[in-house]
């Protein structure tokens, strides 16, 4: 099926997006469309005769444990509601801990690498296959970007990509800026991983801008797609003819002809990569999966996945083999992007409390994982500052304690909750 030139389509931008020429089709977020209404931008679009691709994010299918039916029943209806010929997701874990290592859920509020291990494909693939069968069309997977690497993994990411292909015949949506991010963070060399992975399983291609800081590429999508991506686009292109080509933006979002020039980019760059010579494939012998350990494979992995994201978001010991410096940059990077989605879902909050917003949830969030979502998330830390009598401004702390009961509670904690509270902090920091 070809799909064509795309762009993401997101509510900030979405007149921009129906007026730009040349649009084939676009991908909208799952996780922030009704299951039973859509946008009325995406309605004209549908119209209009333009795909609409739902691209989840929240299904961990990277994960330790098995999908959870309800969000693969949302990504369902979605797709039944678009009436699209495929839906796409991520080879990332999100979440871990619970009943599989009698630990509490952890959420990262963010898409971390899977271990590409042995035990971890396995994993991912039995995940994989329950969430074909619970999808009306054909999914897509996507490598994702990361900034730093797991000790001792058994494949490159070609490799285990190839393998997952060959063992469940999913379709893959190849980032070529998360190659590049790859590249820079990991040390891993893009043509490496074009030569390795199954081109020909490619459903579509995403591009999308970042920025190197401190020698680390962060994949931000809110910036413009640099030269060295498009590189990898060519090179790509060299080798298959992409069905699909997309622009991703999520953040800064630029006047519409800044957008406009980022798609004749990459339309150019993809007529030159067709014309010139095309790149001779190397395919290097597949990965020789040694004989096969006995069971618990869900268990080592969901163990691995929940020390690293402790590490990550409650300040625990970092597990053996991994890099301290770039843990602590993406453990930084999350609870900045924590910050900024809260900020989001309840803007009400920075108005509140004006520019000491970032500083006291960056404060509130250093010994508190989050565990139900960044609502939830929103509802814990204007408590947190209720407890603690914060803001210090009465005025402030009355609109705070109005918004929370208006979502919470009726009465905001007592003095007695409060102190005991506080106490609490002042000896566990939590």
């Amino acid at each position: 099926m070809r799909l064509g030139i795309g762009i993401g389509w997101r509510p900030e931008i979405a007149d921009a997006v129906e007026a730009l020429p040349g649009i084939d089709w676009v991908e909208a977020v799952a996780e922030n469309l009704c299951a039973d209404h859509l946008p009325d931008s995406l309605v004209r679009l549908r119209e209009r005769g333009v795909t609409v691709v739902p691209h989840g994010v929240s299904l961990g299918l990277g994960g330790a444990d098995r999908p959870d039916p309800g969000r693969l029943a949302d990504l369902a209806a979605r797709a039944e509601l678009l009436g699209t010929p495929l839906v796409t997701e991520h080879i990332a874990f999100v979440r871990a801990g619970g009943p599989l290592t009698a630990s509490p859920v952890l959420e990262a509020g963010h898409l971390l690498p899977v271990p590409r291990t042995w035990d971890a494909l396995h994993v991912l693939c039995e995940n994989v296959r329950i969430a074909q069968d619970s999808l009306p069309v054909p999914l897509a997977l996507e490598n994702i970007a990361a900034l730093l690497s797991w000790p001792d993994e058994d494949m490159t990411e070609g490799q285990f990509l190839a393998e997952l292909v060959e063992r469940t015949g999913v379709r893959l949506l190849i980032d070529v800026a998360n190659l590049h991010t790859n590249h820079v963070n990991r040390g891993e060399d893009p043509a490496a991983a074009l030569d390795e992975l199954p081109v020909e399983a490619i459903a579509y291609v995403h591009v999308a801008g970042g920025v190197e800081k401190d020698g680390v590429w962060h994949d931000t999508h809110a910036h413009p797609v640099t030269p060295p991506v498009l590189d990898v686009l060519g090179a790509l292109r060299s080798r298959v003819d992409p069905p699909g080509v997309l622009l991703e933006r999520d953040d800064d979002f630029p006047p519409a002809e800044e957008l406009a020039g980022e798609l004749t980019a990459i339309r150019g760059t993809l007529t030159a990569a067709a014309a010139g010579p095309r790149s001779v494939r190397r395919r290097p012998a597949r990965a020789a999966e040694p004989a096969s350990r006995a069971g618990g494979g869900r268990e080592r992995t969901g163990l691995a996945q929940g020390a690293l994201l402790s590490a990550l978001v409650a300040g625990t010991p970092v597990p053996d083999g991994f890099d301290h410096r770039r843990l602590a940059v993406q453990s930084r990077a999350l609870a900045a992007k924590r910050a900024d989605v809260v900020a989001k879902v309840a803007p009400e909050l920075p108005g509140i409390l004006g520019g000491g917003y970032r500083e006291a949830f960056l404060s509130y969030a250093r010994n508190r994982p989050m565990s139900a979502g960044h609502r939830r998330d929103a509802l814990g830390f204007a408590e947190h500052l209720l407890v603690t009598d914060r803001p210090a401004d009465e005025a402030a702390r009355r609109r705070l304690t109005r918004w929370w009961q208006e979502r919470a509670a009726p009465r905001p904690p007592g003095r007695g909750t409060r102190l005991v509270r506080a106490a609490r902090t002042a000896l566990f920091g939590k």
